[in-house]
Formats: structure tokens, C-alpha cells, sequence
């Protein structure tokens, strides 16, 4: 069975739990879940990203607070944030070979950003260095919180994205 079909044959209850590890914002999985079933892999990423861009402040702000923090240790990251911790330190793997000024200036550049704007620093870390997330975050910090609401929503749609296709790889290993 393909994964499209092992997908739009999820209870509701599989669907909404997958999605929601795909995007961790509890309105944005319960759309997702009456959009089912879907009718190519095509018009699964088209309806994440029309749904994503309809999300009001607090379903973005719900998401931005299941991320763990760029560059964050391993067994926080398990215990917090368990059922995406594989992919969120697959998707941060850049920061693994960093040095350790780097891995300083981006634990107090994260601090420096939540106590800005009230939720992490959120980049699409995959295929980043740690020195170009970096660079990013320094680039971001003199943005407004309006500015950067903006940017995460835009990062986590690019961060939604690759799950999705993640959790169809998963899904078509199962069939």
C-alpha cells in the first residue's frame, strides 16, 4: 500500500497524533485531518501550507513552542519534546561539529532572542551549519516582534514541509 493510501486510511485519532508531530499546533492538525483523504502527496503539502497561512497568532505561537532551542542539549531535547526529538536533532545535525565559541554565541544569542520576542529562535536547520544558523540569528535579532513572528511562521512552514515528507517515508516503510 502506498503511503498516501496509509495515510487517508488513519483513524482520526493516528492522523490528528501525526500531524501534530508534523506541525505541533492543535488547530492546524485538526484541519489537516478534515482535509482527509487527500488526493496525491501534491495536495497534502499544498492543503499544510494553505492551513499553516490561515493559523491566527496563537496556533503560530503553539507551534514556536514545541521547538526546542537551536543548538539545545540531546537529553533536554528527549525529555521535552519526545515525539520529535528524532527529527528535531536530525534536522539540527549542524550544530553537532561546532565549536565550542559558536555553540556559546548561539546558546546567548537563543537567550538574548526569547527574552525578545517570547519563543525561540526557530530556523529550518536542516542542511544549516551552526555558523550559519548563526549568522541568521544575529541577522534576525534587530527585527521587531511583528517582523519575526513572520519569519518563524515562515520557518516552520519550510520545517512542516520536510516532516511531512518524513512521516510519508515512515509510512511507506509500514505498508
Amino acid at each position: 500500500m502506498s503511503a498516501l493510501l496509509t495515510l487517508n486510511a488513519l483513524s482520526k485519532d493516528e492522523a490528528q497524533q501525526a500531524f501534530y508531530q508534523c506541525c505541533s499546533s492543535a488547530v492546524w492538525a485538526t484541519q489537516m485531518v478534515s482535509c482527509l483523504p487527500f488526493k496525491s502527496e501534491e495536495d497534502l503539502f499544498s492543503q499544510a501550507d494553505r492551513l499553516w497561512n490561515g493559523c491566527k497568532l496563537a496556533d503560530f505561537l503553539e507551534a514556536f513552542s514545541h521547538h526546542p532551542r537551536i543548538g539545545g542539549d540531546i537529553e533536554t531535547l528527549r525529555k521535552k519534546f519526545g515525539a520529535t526529538a528524532g527529527w528535531a536533532s536530525q534536522e539540527q545535525s549542524g550544530v553537532s561539529g561546532a565549536s565550542e565559541e559558536v555553540l556559546r554565541a548561539l546558546s546567548s544569542g537563543n537567550s538574548e532572542y526569547e527574552s525578545k520576542f517570547g519563543f525561540v529562535f526557530l530556523i529550518c536547520a536542516t542542511g544549516k551549519s551552526a555558523a550559519e544558523m548563526l549568522v541568521a540569528l544575529q541577522k534576525r535579532l534587530p527585527n521587531t516582534k511583528d517582523q519575526e513572528i513572520v519569519n518563524a511562521k515562515v520557518e516552520q512552514g519550510k520545517i512542516t514541509q520536510i516532516r511531512l515528507k518524513k512521516l510519508m517515508e515512515q509510512l511507506n516503510g509500514n505498508s
